[in-house]
C-alpha cells in the first residue's frame, strides 16, 4: 500500500499482513481484513479457543 511514515525518512512503504511471505494474525476476529486473517468457520468458537490452547 501507498503512503508514508512521517517519521522515518525514505520509507514509503507499508506491509500489508497475509500477502506475499508475510503471515496473518491467528485468532483475529475483528479488523481481520487488516490483519490478513480469515473468516472463521460458522460454530467455530470451540475449535478456535482449542487451535490457541494447542500453541
Amino acid at each position: 500500500r501507498g503512503g508514508r511514515v512521517k517519521d522515518l525518512p525514505g520509507v514509503r512503504y507499508h506491509i500489508v499482513r497475509g500477502t506475499l511471505d508475510s503471515l496473518g494474525v491467528d485468532g483475529r476476529r475483528r479488523s481481520r481484513s487488516k490483519y490478513g486473517a480469515k473468516r472463521p468457520k460458522a460454530g467455530g468458537d470451540a475449535a478456535a479457543a482449542g487451535a490457541k490452547k494447542k500453541k
